[in-house]
């Protein structure tokens, strides 16, 4: 009956189209994805055993669109889903769909969307399918311009929860203003000015999920919770300022121990960049600011806000081993980055240029010694939380101090080495292990032997000090343009367990359409993606992944 409703929903907003002032011609557009698993039973890396033969991740997106009209549906296939996702995860029907009127300077959404106040610190609703993450808002949002510089956003709806949506509504609006239209000085002078201010509300039944002190008190929950942000970001030639603040009223939720502390972030970001130099320095403290359509859960779902890592997003195996995921209590984080590129025809740069990049990065947590009813680590259930002076810090959580180096030697021969060393507080970010310490190196050289044949291979090293110690990595790609690529790898753990985690794949492009057949090991570890994380286990078998988008 649901996937029923589901199909009807969509049939109506199919048949809605012809109906809506549409002008000039209607185009149909959209994707699919689908990733397949076909496990096999591992005792020696200790894979879960699953009764389906072949499990599946798949997606198919649609939308029909005109001048002034677009309606969009997407049907998802998760009934037997790839391993580490949450338990909710599984299902299958037509979870996403909207239509999207749009004239001159407004836009009306009516059905499910996605949209981001700011940097996200009070709303950032988004889809992450390598994590399981669809947090969108079905219901309506407006967005209007009335002038130009001005942008000003109103929305509300109720916020999906895998195949369901949470009880609560949340609600809110966004203004930004471009003083450059309105102070011809600024815009003269090439210097830009954006102002910004957002308002969220939630509003959650005190009664949803009743939170008993003990067998007769219960906690006198607030069905109102509002946040809001404000923030200012100045550019000039190539310098960038942004300075952005939030605020979150009493929250209490599982992720704080279900106390009334209020939450905050402040971040300050800076820029600059010209041709051949770039340099970033930001910082960021936040504070209890952990926002959700349903406050007694946990996991990856059902989050209102985004809270950025502040650290480096690693391709390179061995380097994103131990990912970073943003501590929702609190944390201090810094980031500094700084790139160069040697010009070619001189001493470092050679005949073809030398481009060098420096990354740290550096989080700590929040110094407590403030706490009220310093027990269980803090947390009272129904205390007003805990308090800490601005600048004090706590344990260093995460340190990530790496530099790479990109070099062309010959026409046709280049390399890029990788230095990193890194400090990663396990207890912290999953529970237990103490602080891993690293120190990895990477060399990844590219060989082009014609205009259509090219080898890359890589090697890394990590020395790790804790857990299961050091790390092996090689990887060999051939690619056969346009149509062709065969990669090999395997990720050998050298240190505790001598597993071998090895990895053959073969990919097929033709126009839109990627295919690519695998056969392998993975470790289990984490996922992680802008400071979110999911667990996957351990997996062994064959794989099937097909994109095509038209």
């Amino acid at each position: 009956m649901r996937a029923f409703y589901r199909f009807s929903l969509l049939t109506m907003l199919v048949a809605l189209l012809p109906a809506l002032p549409v002008s000039g011609q209607v185009t149909l557009s959209g994707s699919i994805q689908s990733d397949v698993l076909i496990p096999q039973d591992d005792d020696e890396i200790g894979t879960e055993h699953y009764s389906e033969w072949a499990l599946t991740n798949t997606y198919v997106d649609l939308k029909l669109g005109s001048k002034y009209v677009e309606a969009g549906a997407r049907f998802e296939y998760l009934q037997h889903p790839l391993p580490g996702y949450e338990p909710d995860f599984k299902g299958w029907g037509v979870p996403h769909m909207y239509v999207k009127g749009h004239y001159k300077n407004v836009e009306l959404t009516v059905g499910d969307y996605y949209d981001e106040f700011g940097s996200g610190f009070v709303l950032r609703t988004y889809e992450e399918r390598s994590l399981g993450i669809d947090n969108a808002l079905r219901g309506v949002h407006l967005l209007y311009k009335p002038v130009n510089g001005v942008t000003v956003k109103a929305l509300t709806g109720k916020q999906r929860r895998y195949w369901r949506h949470n009880d609560a509504l949340v609600s809110g609006a966004d203004v930004e203003l471009g003083l450059g239209q309105f102070i011809k000085s600024l815009e003269q002078s090439g210097t830009h000015i954006t102002l910004g201010g957002s308002w969220v509300n939630k509003h959650e039944d005190a009664d949803v999920d009743a939170i008993f002190v003990d067998a007769t008190h219960k906690l006198n929950l607030p069905e109102y919770v509002n946040a809001w942000d404000a923030r200012i970001n100045v550019n000039h030639k190539g310098f960038n300022v942004l300075a952005e603040y939030a605020q979150k009223t009493q929250d209490p939720s599982f992720d704080n121990g279900f106390h009334y502390g209020k939450g905050n972030v402040a971040m300050l970001s800076t820029s600059y960049s010209q041709k051949g130099m770039s340099v970033l320095l930001q910082a960021k403290r936040s504070q209890g600011m952990s926002f959700r359509s349903r406050r007694n859960i946990n996991g990856t779902s059902s989050f209102i806000n985004h809270l950025p890592a502040f650290t480096h997003d690693h391709t390179y195996a061995l380097a994103a081993n131990y990912p970073y995921a943003t501590q929702l209590d609190g944390e201090w984080a810094f980031q500094a980055e700084v790139g160069y590129t040697f010009k070619k025809n001189t001493a470092l740069g050679g005949k073809y240029g030398t481009k060098v990049k420096l990354n740290v990065s550096h989080v700590r947590g929040i110094d407590e010694d403030g706490i009220k009813n310093p027990v269980a680590e803090g947390r009272v259930i129904g205390s007003d939380g805990y308090k800490s002076s601005f600048f004090k810090m706590g344990d260093l959580y995460y340190q990530d101090i790496n530099v790479m180096i990109d070099k062309r030697f010959t026409r046709d021969f280049s390399l890029i080495f990788m230095y990193m060393n890194q400090r990663y507080n396990m207890t912290v970010v999953e529970g237990h292990g103490g602080m891993i310490k690293s120190n990895i190196f990477v060399a990844d050289g590219k060989y082009k032997f014609s205009p259509k044949v090219t080898l890359r291979c890589e090697a890394q090293y990590q020395f790790c000090k804790g857990d299961e110690g050091d790390w092996a990595f090689a990887l060999a790609e051939l690619s056969l343009a346009p149509h062709w690529m065969f990669t090999v790898s395997d990720q050998w753990n050298c240190g505790v367990t001598d597993l071998h985690y090895y990895q053959a794949l073969v990919t097929f492009s033709l126009k839109s359409h990627r295919i690519q057949v695998g056969y392998g090991r993975t470790d289990d570890g984490y996922n992680c993606s802008g400071g979110v994380c999911r667990w996957v286990p351990a997996s062994k078998g064959f794989t099937l992944s097909y994109n095509y988008s038209f």
